[in-house]
């Protein structure tokens, strides 16, 4: 068995706003092992960036971390100093985010930002300005651009989405000798270069043996690069199962609900749509978040927050129907 590379306990985050305070991850449980492919899935703001950002503490200003623990190979991040937290940013753990266009700076070339990470992640070696040029052209190579002499001269303005976002996983690869946080690398792209994209950083991680955390609504993309897949609804995980016994027999009700939104290739009806909407944060309901929303809804359901049940073969629910 692996070694835990990454384990969250019991995390909770809260952001303060002008209206209160929004608890938008509740007792948030999480783990990956050493070369580990774990994907996390759920709707739009159920709290997976959020997750994402607390391990590579970046979150907002605004955030308050009240209970809970980040682990990186058994130390709490949320108590390292930020020296600490650099050195695991710039040699172990990387990220890369949503959008290509806000995480490239507009005014810098390529060569110039990618030497730079390389520079960052590399200072034990002092390596002469060459060595970084080399290192950025292969790191290209690496991602598949197509003459990466010119890439290198151009602004980010200058390229496509697809090789924005190949650049910034090239970026994220430079310093991620470990763990590769991927948040959606391919929403912005349309559905042929998303695809391209995502074997592309399964291909990479598998070649480096680097451990990966993939969030996407593409549950396809999930079901063929991760071996273990959380469920996250409204700041919490409901389900966590490995890829193929979730894919094959879903047990919570709104990871259900969640599959029966994906268009099937071979027809079987329309898709449809979850009833209701993500709870209000500021003030969530009582018991379980996924209540109001829930066909199974008990009275218990109502009044007391489900704890975490295993269920056998590596897999947990949060749900009272398997209390």
């Amino acid at each position: 068995m692996s070694e835990q590379l990454i384990e969250i306990e019991e995390l909770c985050v809260n952001y303060k706003i002008y209206e209160g305070i929004l608890k938008v991850l509740s007792s948030v449980f999480f783990k990956v092992g050493e070369g580990e492919k774990v994907g996390l899935i759920g709707e739009s703001g159920c709290g997976k960036t959020t997750t994402m950002r607390a391990i590579m503490r970046i979150l907002a200003d605004n955030a308050i971390v009240p209970k809970g623990r980040i682990l990186y190979r058994g130390n709490d991040t949320l108590k390292m100093s930020e020296e600490r937290i650099q050195t695991i940013r710039r040699e172990h753990v990387s990220m890369i985010f949503q959008d290509p266009t806000a995480a490239l700076n507009p005014v810098f070339t390529v060569g110039d930002q990618l030497t730079d990470v390389i520079r960052y992640s590399t200072r034990k070696e002092n390596l002469t300005k060459k060595e970084m040029m080399d290192r950025a052209r292969k790191a290209l190579m690496d991602v598949a651009l197509p003459d990466p002499d010119r890439i290198l001269k151009n602004y980010p303005i200058m390229l496509s989405g697809g090789m924005r976002q190949r650049i910034c996983i090239a970026m994220a690869l430079g310093s991620a000798s470990e763990l590769l946080i991927a948040d959606e690398p391919g929403t912005n792209l349309d559905v042929t270069i998303q695809d391209q994209i995502l074997r592309l950083i399964g291909r990479l991680v598998e070649e480096r043996g680097t451990s990966i955390i993939l969030i996407s609504h593409a549950l396809g993309a999930v079901k063929g690069l991760v071996d273990k897949v959380y469920v996250m609804y409204a700041g919490n995980m409901v389900e966590v199962a490995p890829t193929e016994e979730l894919f094959s027999d879903p047990l919570h009700p709104y990871t259900r609900n969640l599959f029966k939104t994906v268009p099937k290739l071979t027809g079987g009806g329309i898709p449809e749509a979850i009833k209701g909407r993500i709870p209000d944060y500021i003030n969530p309901p009582m018991g379980c978040r996924f209540s109001p929303r829930c066909e199974h809804a008990m009275p218990i359901c109502k009044k007391e927050i489900p704890l975490v049940a295993s269920v056998g073969g590596g897999r947990e629910v949060a749900c009272f129907l398997y209390k």
